[in-house]
């Protein structure tokens, strides 16, 4: 009987571990989906900063500091 009682023991504690383990797995699942959409987020507003740079004119100040040094030169 002490047996039985040992293996019913035994299994209910093995059970709670999967089931610990399954939660675990389910919460890091969710985590790793999370970070996923925030890496293509992220890479989508990198292409977007990117297009806006190489869209950008030069300014008009770096043009005119090549031109003429200032006055104390």
């Amino acid at each position: 009987m002490q047996t039985q009682q040992n293996v019913d023991q035994r299994l209910a504690e093995l059970e709670m571990k999967t089931a610990f383990q399954e939660k675990l797995l389910e919460d890091l699942n969710q985590a790793l989906v999370e970070q996923q959409f925030l890496i293509d987020k992220m890479q989508l507003q990198l292409r977007h900063l990117a297009t806006k740079l190489k869209d950008l004119q030069p300014s008009n100040i770096a043009s005119q500091s090549e031109e003429t040094p200032p006055p104390h030169y």
